[in-house]
């Protein structure tokens, strides 16, 4: 309890920091009255956090890790499966989301991965009462971080399911940066407070703990979010996407051919597969490589979670304040601003890989990347694949991220150097020189990825309309 205790200043701090860079956000003046503006606060906020302890229950592997669960042999392939069947799910779960709407399978995300969750949790602590379960992790962990992987792959999809329908085309930049808010909230409450959880209680709670939360949220869930502003007695308004005023009904085969066949939607996938790269690379060895390279003392380290939330906070307001204010809704600008940022960073890093300024310029490139994440899947998901058919747009684009993230979970897994034991700072892992293909390898898939973003610069939904 004193580890929470000593942390509740800077938890207070961050959630004050995040009020006033909500309440100070522009608003684009659209006519909305303000009880629907209310309303609509009460709508995305619970099914914002659902979103975030969906990360708190995703990223504790990384935790359960640190703490010697497993190596990082172990972790690269168990992540690898989670990611890719993450990945690939998008195939069910896009046409599921439009067919039943965001209200419900944010519920059922909730609850699939809370079982999952405390199932994982249960095989710890099987292992404590003499079971064998772990001793190769990779069956029992990647049959149970796969199915909690399928159940997380409907949360950015309902996240952006519901949002499409009460955000009007011009108010979604400075939501896509609300939207890369929700998803830095969610990695402080995945490393700092799934670090607590490991520093205070038995390993097992890293993932009951989280499991908890969801089920919470899942309960709070059923009674505040809804599909549409008529479902609470508001008036439902052409949001003027791509689909705002389309009455055609499509089959669900009509709809993917529809999205594969869209050039935006394609281009945006393909970075989005990169973003997934570099930002699950960066976001999950730089927490192993500090304590691995001596460094497991420093703030940075301990607060890794809180620094990439800043970092992402700060992100995703100057990506959605720049689309909407500076390039008039276009989302590719900002992104491949960002992506020229992330491709720096990685550079200069490279040189500096020795020093402590590593863990900075590592923050700051996850800083350009949650910007870009919120932008491309939370935003512009919205306005090519429009209201009607964002489930499977948004299923396709976040399906590459994970994809992506995949792939790098197993590709560093394999070829990041290894403590000569666990938990010792020993071997080719203490030496910071022998982790250069972390930063070498994302600048380059970065620099790709800001190339590719230039084909999106003029970009942008056609159909326009006027809100209620």
């Amino acid at each position: 309890m004193s580890k929470w205790l000593h942390e509740l200043p800077a938890i207070v701090g961050l959630l004050v920091a995040v009020a006033i860079v909500l309440t100070r956000l522009p608003r684009v003046e659209l006519g909305h009255s303000a009880g629907f503006r209310r309303r609509r606060l009460w709508n995305w906020l619970p099914l914002g956090l659902t979103y975030a302890f969906l990360y708190m229950a995703r990223y504790n592997l990384d935790v359960a890790k640190n703490a010697g669960l497993m190596d990082k042999g172990d972790l690269g392939t168990i992540s690898a499966i989670g990611m890719w069947v993450y990945g690939v799910s998008f195939l069910l779960n896009g046409p599921l989301t439009d067919r039943l709407g965001g209200r419900k399978t944010i519920i059922i995300a909730a609850a699939g991965a809370a079982v999952s969750n405390i199932l994982m949790g249960v095989m710890v602590v099987t292992q404590w009462s003499g079971h064998s379960y772990l001793e190769n992790a990779v069956p029992t962990f990647g049959v149970l971080y796969g199915a909690n992987m399928y159940f997380q792959s409907f949360g950015a999809v309902s996240i952006v399911k519901v949002n499409a329908r009460w955000f009007h085309l011009r108010e979604r930049g400075t939501f896509g940066g609300i939207f890369g808010i929700l998803i830095a909230l969610g990695l402080y409450f995945a490393y700092d407070w799934n670090k607590l959880i490991v520093d205070s209680l038995p390993l097992e709670w890293v993932f009951f703990v989280p499991a908890l939360l969801l089920v919470a949220f899942l309960l709070i869930d059923t009674f505040l979010v809804f599909d549409r502003p008529s479902d609470t007695g508001h008036v439902d308004f052409d949001v003027a996407d791509a689909t705002s005023d389309d009455d055609d009904k499509l089959t669900v085969k009509q709809v993917f051919m529809k999205m594969f066949a869209h050039p935006v939607v394609m281009t945006i996938a393909v970075v989005e597969l990169m973003t997934g790269f570099v930002r699950g690379a960066v976001m999950k060895w730089t927490y192993i490589f500090l304590p691995e390279t001596g460094h497991a003392g420093s703030y940075i380290y301990k607060h890794w979670g809180m620094t990439i939330c800043i970092a992402g906070i700060l992100g995703g307001v100057v990506a959605g304040t720049v689309s909407d204010r500076l390039f008039h809704s276009r989302r590719g600008p900002s992104a491949a601003m960002l992506y020229a940022l992330t491709a720096a960073i990685l550079a200069l890093t490279v040189t500096l890989i020795h020093s402590a300024a590593a863990a900075v310029l590592f923050a700051g490139a996850m800083m350009a990347l949650i910007g870009i994440h919120g932008m491309l899947s939370g935003t512009a998901s919205m306005d090519f694949g429009g209201t009607r058919n964002v489930g499977v747009a948004v299923g396709i684009i976040d399906g590459m991220v994970y994809l992506g993230n995949g792939a790098q979970s197993l590709l560093y897994g394999n070829i990041l150097p290894e403590k000569s034991k666990p938990g010792e700072v020993a071997g080719p892992a203490a030496d910071a020189a022998n982790w250069l293909s972390l930063p070498i390898i994302c600048a380059v898939v970065a620099s790709v990825a800001f190339i590719v973003c230039l084909r999106l610069w003029n970009a942008r939904a056609t159909r326009s309309a006027a809100p209620h």
